[in-house]
């Protein structure tokens, strides 16, 4: 059941009550278990202080109370005028007067906090002292990194996998870097299935909800973001050129990012178009996958492929809806990157491998669409085809690059929309989507 509340949601914590949240948000009643609880308690267990870190409206505040509930933690929200209001005005008071262990919910709000924090901790180095949240990239804001360098463990929380909406364990990429077979699925996924989990995505609060709900939650959190979050970490002159530019980066997604053409098109000066950009990859509206290479004295293109955060978020700048996405083969094939990438990202942060992602391609024309690295150095290649079928041709950049690095190599697959997982050779497979989340 999926609902509209205006009144705030309060967390009552040591006799005083906090609001969680004042937005006038659609949210959903349940509560799906989250992959990176383990991961984050572990973090707490070593570390002073850890940020949980992801965009709005992923579930940070939600997971971060779980922790409230079952230990001493203290609560503290930004969103609350008061509390941000207090905190501003004398910063080393406040982290001096309030009670540990902590949870502060948008510390990002508060920067000036993050030295006082740092004073507190090297005087009380006691593990599980802080517990932050936040809305932005602490390592795109050097203020904000810098100052807690060696102190701070960062744990992303990404918008809602497939398998955490269906209470599962995603093991994708620690079993493709591993030498296990991969289990095919006993479940078919029709191409309209397919087509509406990328349309929904992964936010919390659309999760059951209908198509007329999903886009005006959709509407309603860009206009959050562009009108607040941007505005707490930079002031910038054109704020109404924002939703103009984010459209035309949603147009090119899953594509190389050529800000000269984007400049062009949204008629603004690079400089500007560079900071822009830079602003939304800090509050997660979108990501920039870079280039993989090796000193092989190949020539590889060097630019980084754009995408957004969520699927959901790209449909609907897109105008795609259901009805739209049956016959629009060449958005629809944008948005299957995009949710793929975006399911891997979520999964790299709780495997056991922690790979970094990248795509790859020479001035040649061979190129993969995602390049999975682990610490070792490994290399897991991945293209991606909506097509039912597969031939050995889909095959031609990871034979490619596996002839290469055969050292590096580890395997090569294909995600395509059939059913059935099929070998195409030594280290290579071609598999059913759906495996990303069996």
């Amino acid at each position: 059941m999926v609902f509209v509340f205006i009144t705030a949601v309060v967390v009552k914590s040591n006799n005083n009550c906090y609001i969680l949240q004042q937005q006038p948000l659609f949210r959903r009643k349940s509560v799906f278990k989250r992959n990176i609880k383990p991961t984050l308690k572990k973090a707490l267990e070593r570390s002073p202080i850890v940020l949980l870190n992801g965009a709005r409206q992923v579930g940070k505040s939600t997971l971060a109370l779980e922790f409230l509930k079952e230990g001493e933690f203290n609560y503290l929200t930004f969103d609350d005028e008061t509390v941000y209001l207090a905190a501003k005005a004398d910063p080393a008071g406040f982290i001096e007067n309030i009670q540990k262990p902590v949870i502060i919910d948008e510390v990002q709000r508060v920067p000036e906090l993050f030295l006082p924090i740092k004073m507190d901790v090297d005087k009380n180095r006691v593990s599980g002292r802080y517990l932050l949240t936040g809305s932005a990239n602490p390592l795109l804001i050097p203020r904000l990194g810098d100052s807690l360098a060696g102190r701070m463990e960062i744990v992303d929380l990404m918008p809602l996998s497939q398998g955490e909406i269906l209470g599962i364990t995603e093991t994708f990429i620690d079993t493709a870097f591993s030498d296990k077979s991969f289990t095919c699925p006993k479940k078919t996924l029709s191409k309209q299935e397919l087509h509406h989990k990328i349309l929904v995505g992964g936010y919390p609060s659309v999760q059951g909800a209908d198509e007329e709900t999903v886009e005006a939650w959709m509407r309603a959190y860009i206009n959050l973001l562009l009108q607040r979050d941007i505005k707490d970490l930079a002031q910038i002159e054109k704020l109404t050129e924002l939703p103009n530019l984010l459209k035309i980066l949603a147009f090119r997604a899953s594509n190389l990012l050529n800000v000269s053409e984007v400049s062009r098109e949204c008629k603004m000066v690079a400089t500007t178009v560079h900071r822009y950009i830079a602003l939304l990859e800090t509050i997660f509206i979108i990501s920039l996958q870079r280039p993989w290479h090796t000193n092989l004295g190949l020539r590889f293109i060097k630019s980084p492929k754009v995408f957004l955060i969520d699927s959901g978020l790209l449909t609907y700048l897109l105008g795609i809806n259901m009805k739209r996405a049956l016959i629009d083969s060449i958005q629809m094939g944008k948005a299957l990157e995009n949710f793929i990438v975006s399911e891997l990202k979520k999964q790299a942060t709780w495997s056991k491998t922690r790979p970094e992602l990248y795509h790859f391609r020479t001035f040649e024309g061979k190129e993969i669409d995602i390049v999975l690295e682990n610490r070792a150095g490994q290399i897991v290649g991945i293209e991606i085809k909506s097509g039912a079928s597969v031939n050995p041709g889909s095959f031609k950049g990871l034979k490619y690059l596996q002839e290469k690095v055969p050292d590096k190599f580890v395997k090569g697959i294909v995600l395509y929309g059939g059913s059935k997982c099929v070998p195409f050779g030594k280290d290579m497979f071609a598999l059913p989507i759906n495996i990303l989340w069996q």
